[in-house]
């Protein structure tokens, strides 16, 4: 077993803030600060680690942008509940699939499951007529009991008539139109900004209202082209964190990816959503 001792190696090329940041992870991540426990203030941590004050605001600046930890101003530093990694922003999956596939074992309360018709707003996004005819689809999703998304679904009935019965609290949405509907979704757009929760949300997400929540808006299409599902989901702020991997490519390549014929009526569907 090779020992890592608690303390800076100075004759080390990483960045002393760097590597506090390594050990204060380590201590919280071996349970010797537990969640919600207040950690050593500024001054005892430049003591126990013999740097200056910038390297260890710095450490902890970096801890709390991670979600590691929490600053409250006047009462101390705390230990943060982990947040969970999705990568529903760059990953053409439903959250049930993306949290199964990280080792968690999602849980659906399903509060609506009917037929309606589009109204204006639903039916640009799914490219219908209004009033023709729409699975309306709301889901609570937990993770260890706890409430982490509300996502409101709309999937036109026509294209698959039984996911107006079927039952979603332990299966993917995503799953069920490929596999029982036969229906294969090639590509989509979701857009993503901060938000602050309403009376009804905070209730069903368990926070306070006027709690900060990531509204994440996504229409998915058919390889024909065809909308086959639009959401609007609200993740809980203090319990999620989106992750991206970017990857450089040419001017080319971004001009093909990204322009306009690449996703007919996304520039519309982007400006209704900021509306």
């Amino acid at each position: 077993m090779n020992y890592k001792p608690d303390r800076i190696d100075f004759q080390s090329p990483v960045p002393y803030y760097a590597q506090l940041v390594q050990l204060l992870r380590e201590k919280i991540n071996q349970g010797s600060w537990k969640v919600g426990e207040k950690i050593p203030g500024e001054q005892d941590l430049c003591i126990q680690y013999k740097v200056s004050r910038t390297v260890v605001r710095q450490a902890l600046r970096e801890l709390e942008l991670q979600g590691v930890i929490r600053r409250q101003k006047g009462k101390g530093t705390f230990v943060s509940e982990p947040k969970i990694n999705e990568s529903l922003v760059q990953k053409l999956t439903g959250f049930y699939q993306d949290m199964v596939e990280r080792g968690f074992e999602p849980m659906t309360l399903v509060l609506r499951q009917c037929i309606m018709p589009a109204d204006d707003r639903i039916a640009s996004y799914l490219q219908i007529q209004p009033g023709r005819e729409v699975v309306d689809l709301l889901r609570l999703r937990f993770i260890n009991d706890e409430p982490i998304q509300l996502v409101n679904s709309f999937i036109p009935h026509d294209l698959c008539p039984g996911v107006a019965e079927v039952d979603l609290a332990q299966r993917s949405l995503y799953e069920y139109l490929e596999k029982d509907c036969h229906l294969q979704i090639s590509r989509g757009r979701r857009f993503i900004e901060a938000v602050s929760a309403d009376k009804d949300t905070a209730r069903w997400l368990r926070v306070k209202n006027g709690a900060a929540l990531i509204q994440l808006d996504s229409i998915s299409y058919l390889d024909n082209g065809q909308p086959v599902e639009y959401y609007r989901a609200f993740h809980r702020g203090d319990r999620s964190r989106f992750e991206v991997e970017l990857v450089r490519s040419s001017p080319d390549q971004n001009k093909d990816q990204t322009g306009a014929d690449a996703y007919p009526g996304s520039s519309d569907f982007y400006k209704d959503i900021k509306e």
